[in-house]
C-alpha cells in the first residue's frame, strides 16, 4: 500500500488578482498563497506591485478582479478590521502607533481587555511586557510612544501584531531600522510562530536576510508574477537577478582614483560621542565610514556640519581652518550631509516635491521673491538627471517609494552644488534596481571631483563603493583601511575593538 501523501496547508491565497486604478492596471493576474508554519518572502522592486498584492490580501483594498480565499473559502474583507478578526495582520512599514499614547494603550488599542464594566489595565500591562519581552525589548510599557527610538516603536508594533493571535502575519521591512541584535530577536520569535503553524510573509530588500529566514520566495516584476521558488539553495545574487532581470556583474560602478589634493582634514575632532576622530577626504574620492550601532560615525558628522559644537579639535577646508555652528554655515562652504532618516529629518512627507527640492538652495530661487519658473526648471533638470520616478511634481514627498525618495533627497542636496557631499545610509529600505542607480550617482559625484563619504551599515556597500575606509568603535577612529585591507574580516576586527591604530 502506497504511502499516503500530505499536502502542505495552505492558509491564505490570491487568484488570478488584478488591480486597476482608473485607466493604468498595476497588478496583472497574480497567484500568490501563504501556507500555515512556513516564512514566503515576497521580493521585487519598488513599483513592482508587492504593496498593491499585500493590501489586497490583507483587506486594506479590493481587487479589481481576481479570487482571495481564506481556508479554502473565498473571502472579501470590508476593512483591516474584519481582516484581523479573520487572523490576517499586516505590520506596516510605515509605523501605525498612537505617538501620545502609551506603549500598552497602543498594543491593545481598540481590542482592550476587560474585567466586567471597567479597564483591565493589570492584566494589559503584564501581557505587555510579556509580549515586549519576546522581543528582548525593554521599552517600559508605560511610557509615550512617541518618546521611544525607532527601533522600540518597531517592536511595539510587532509585539501589537502578535497580541491579535495571528495566523497569518505580513512583516514588510521589519528589520530597516533595527540592530542585528534586535533582527536576531524578531528571527527567534518567527522561528516560534513558524512551529505554532502562522503563515508568515516576509517583504524585504535585505536579501541577506531573506536568504537566512525564508522557506519559499515569489518574485514580482512590473506588476507580474515572474517565479515561485523554494529558497533552498537561492542566494542573494540569485535573488537580484530574478528582480531586475539582468546580471549584477557590474552592480557596483567602476570610480576613477581620486586626487592627491587634500580637500577636508579632521584633526583630532571630540564632540558628543566622538573621541579625538581624525580622517583626510581627498578630492575625487569616495571614502566609506564603518562601525557597529552606536560607533559615533553619525555624531561625527553632525558635529562636522554644525549640527553639534566641537569641543576640541581642528578642520580645515582646501588646506584653510574652518568652524560651523549651524547647517546654514557649512552648507555656504558647500558641504552637505544627507540624513539617514529621510523620512523624519530629510523630507517633508506632506510637502510637494518641488518645495522638498528647493529647500536646501532656497536662495537661489528667492532673490527676494521666488521666481517659481526658475525653481520649476531647476527642478525639472535635477529629478531628471537622478531619474526620479514621479507621476506629478505635485505629489507629496510621503507618496514616493523609498528609492525615489533618497533620489529626490540626492537632487535636493545637490542644487546647492557641494564640494563635500556626506551621505549616511545611502541605500537604506530602498529595492537592488534602485541601489544600483545610487551607486552609479555616486561615482558621478567623485569623478566630477567632489569629496563623498559615505556611512553605511552594509560592508558589501562600504567595500564596494570606497576607495579607503574609516573604522570607528566606540566614538573613535579605530582604523583606516586601503587596498587588500578592505574586507569584510578586517573591518568587523577594528569595528568590534579587537584592533587599534590608534592603541598601536
Amino acid at each position: 500500500m502506497a504511502p499516503k501523501t500530505t499536502h502542505p496547508t495552505v492558509l491564505l491565497s490570491g487568484t488570478g488578482l488584478r488591480k486597476s486604478y482608473g485607466p493604468v492596471e498595476v497588478l496583472h493576474g497574480v497567484d500568490f498563497e501563504v501556507r500555515a508554519g512556513e516564512v514566503h518572502a515576497l521580493l521585487g522592486e519598488n513599483g513592482a506591485g508587492k504593496s498593491t498584492l499585500v493590501k489586497i490580501l490583507s483587506g486594506l483594498v479590493q481587487p479589481s478582479e481576481g479570487m482571495v480565499a481564506l481556508d479554502d473559502k473565498s473571502v472579501a474583507f470590508a476593512t483591516v478590521a474584519d481582516a484581523e478578526n479573520a487572523g490576517i495582520v499586516l505590520i506596516h512599514q510605515e509605523f501605525n502607533l498612537a505617538e501620545l499614547r502609551t506603549v500598552e494603550e497602543n498594543i491593545f488599542l481598540g481590542r482592550e481587555r476587560r474585567k466586567g464594566l471597567f479597564l483591565d489595565k493589570a492584566a494589559m500591562r503584564i501581557e505587555a511586557r510579556m509580549l515586549l519581552d519576546q522581543l528582548n525589548c525593554a521599552a517600559p510599557v508605560t511610557a509615550q510612544v512617541a518618546s521611544l527610538p525607532v527601533a522600540d516603536k518597531q517592536m511595539v508594533e510587532i509585539a501589537k501584531a502578535m497580541s491579535r493571535k495571528a495566523r497569518v502575519l505580513f512583516l514588510d521591512e521589519p528589520t530597516a531600522v533595527l540592530t542585528k541584535a534586535e533582527t536576531a530577536s524578531l528571527f527567534a520569535l518567527v522561528a516560534r510562530l513558524k512551529a505554532e503553524g502562522v503563515g508568515i510573509v516576509f517583504i524585504s530588500h535585505k536579501l541577506d536576510e531573506v536568504e537566512a529566514i525564508a522557506d519559499r520566495i515569489t518574485v514580482l516584476r512590473d506588476g507580474n508574477h515572474v517565479t515561485t521558488v523554494s529558497a533552498e539553495g537561492i542566494s542573494p545574487d540569485d535573488m537580484a537577478r530574478m528582480m531586475v532581470g539582468r546580471e549584477l556583474s557590474d552592480f557596483y560602478p567602476n570610480i576613477s582614483a581620486p586626487s592627491a589634493e587634500t580637500l577636508l582634514e579632521v584633526k583630532e575632532v571630540s564632540a558628543p560621542g566622538v573621541r579625538r576622530a581624525s580622517f583626510d577626504l581627498r578630492r575625487g574620492e569616495v571614502l566609506g565610514f564603518a562601525g557597529l550601532q552606536g560607533a559615533g560615525r553619525t555624531a561625527l558628522m553632525e558635529a562636522i556640519i554644525g549640527l553639534h559644537a566641537i569641543e576640541s579639535g581642528t578642520l580645515r577646508l582646501n588646506g584653510d581652518a574652518c568652524t560651523f555652528d549651524s547647517v546654514a554655515k557649512s552648507k555656504a562652504s558647500r558641504i552637505a550631509y544627507l540624513t539617514k532618516d529621510r523620512k523624519g529629518k530629510g523630507l517633508l512627507l506632506g510637502n510637494d516635491l518641488v518645495w522638498n527640492f528647493s529647500l536646501f538652495a532656497l536662495d537661489k530661487f528667492a532673490t527676494p521673491f521666488l521666481d517659481r519658473k526658475a525653481e520649476r526648471a531647476a527642478y525639472d533638470a535635477a529629478t531628471q538627471a537622478v531619474d526620479l520616478r514621479a507621476g506629478s511634481p505635485k505629489m507629496t514627498a510621503g507618496s514616493l517609494s523609498g528609492g525615489n525618495q533618497q533620489k529626490l533627497l540626492l537632487a535636493k542636496i545637490l542644487e546647492a552644488n557641494p564640494q563635500v557631499i556626506i551621505i549616511d545610509e545611502p541605500t537604506r529600505g530602498i529595492d537592488v534596481g534602485a541601489k544600483a542607480q545610487i551607486y552609479g550617482f555616486i561615482a558621478d559625484l567623485a569623478a566630477e571631483g567632489r569629496g563623498v563619504i559615505v556611512l553605511s551599515s552594509e560592508l558589501p556597500e562600504i567595500i564596494g563603493l570606497s576607495h579607503r575606509v574609516v573604522v570607528m568603535h566606540n566614538g573613535m577612529v579605530t582604523g583606516s583601511l586601503s587596498g587588500e585591507d578592505i574586507n569584510e574580516e578586517t573591518i568587523m576586527r577594528y569595528a568590534s575593538g579587537l584592533v587599534s591604530e590608534r592603541a598601536a
